[in-house]
């Protein structure tokens, strides 16, 4: 698969488009809130973009960037926040547990680490099918400081599993700041004590996540074993919107929004003069166009019957 730094741009747009919305139905109390992804970007779409079509993708909470990357339908996600019976689950999962096999999500899961514990079947499944794909598993600094993060990985590197673990480690545990449970910088360094390889790449630079990523799952389709690969990167909203980030340190909240993703693709290409201004003004009218049909589609779609309380659900 190759995607080219347009479509990367794109990508991330398109899921800051669809954030931004989401808080504007939050603050309307037309949706419940969510926990947004805005400032990860680069991460969720440098390694989303760099798997193949038949990977499996078990991803955490903050999954926009995640779904969207991965080609779903920004109505049907925003539908599924909304409750509406045309999201992904039928409006029945909300933002927290979104699946969408057609796209290869097999899980999306707000209890922290619960993916960690999940990667390690998923990927056996898939060595005994004896498949060529690989298990993406994206969590956060938090859960690399659950138990299921040892065990996940111990597991998979003693039976060798192809999994790609990513741990987009954006500085936050909800409300708790990453220094105040670890006493090192990267999460990376923890995969030697398990005998694979660690990686930690700028998760605010897509190109550097994208090609870090490609490379990472190339060896993980290989060798069947694992990889950690860390997206050091910030979460620039809060854990849960609404959220007014009193708790954050405002100078260094400050730094980070000056590293927007974002911004940073579109100036490193305009000076490179590998896009030109019409063209981003071009991909802002794509994406403003596509949240508008999303909003339409999934504000018209109607809630589920009260005969379906009670189907497609399990305990």
């Amino acid at each position: 698969m190759t995607t080219n730094d347009a479509e990367l741009l794109e990508a991330m747009m398109l899921t800051r488009a669809f954030e931004e919305q989401n808080r504007a139905l939050q603050a309307a109390g037309k949706a419940p809130g969510t926990c947004a992804s805005v400032g990860q970007e680069a991460a969720a779409v440098g390694v989303i973009k760099a798997l193949g079509k038949d990977d499996l993708i078990l991803t955490n909470h903050r999954s926009a960037g995640h779904l969207l990357a991965r080609g779903a339908e920004p109505g049907r996600v925003l539908a599924e926040i909304m409750g509406r019976s045309s999201g992904y689950c039928k409006g029945k999962s909300g933002s927290l547990h979104i699946s969408a096999k057609e796209l290869g999500v097999v899980l999306t899961s707000t209890i922290v680490g619960g993916e960690l514990s999940m990667a390690p079947g998923v990927a056996l499944a898939l060595s005994m099918q004896k498949s060529r794909a690989i298990v993406a598993c994206v969590f956060g600094d938090g859960a690399a400081c659950e138990g299921s993060f040892h065990e996940s990985l111990n597991l998979a590197a003693v039976w060798n599993l192809p999994i790609l673990y990513v741990c987009e480690n954006n500085q936050w545990q909800a409300y708790v700041h990453r220094r105040e449970t670890m006493l090192t910088e990267k999460i990376a360094a923890r995969a030697a004590a398990y005998g694979i390889k660690g990686i930690t790449v700028d998760g605010n630079d897509v190109q550097a996540v994208h090609a870090a990523a490609r490379e990472a799952a190339a060896e993980v389709r290989a060798t069947k074993k694992p990889i950690l690969l860390e997206t050091y990167t910030y979460r620039t909203w809060g854990h849960y919107e609404p959220d007014d980030q009193s708790y954050v340190d405002s100078k260094e909240l400050t730094e980070w929004r000056e590293r927007d993703p974002i911004e940073y693709l579109k100036g490193r290409l305009l000076a490179r003069r590998e896009i030109e201004t019409r063209e981003i003004e071009a991909i802002e009218t794509r994406v403003k166009q596509r949240i508008a049909d999303a909003l339409a589609f999934a504000s018209e779609s109607p809630f589920p019957s009260a005969a379906e309380l009670a189907t497609d659900v399990y305990a």
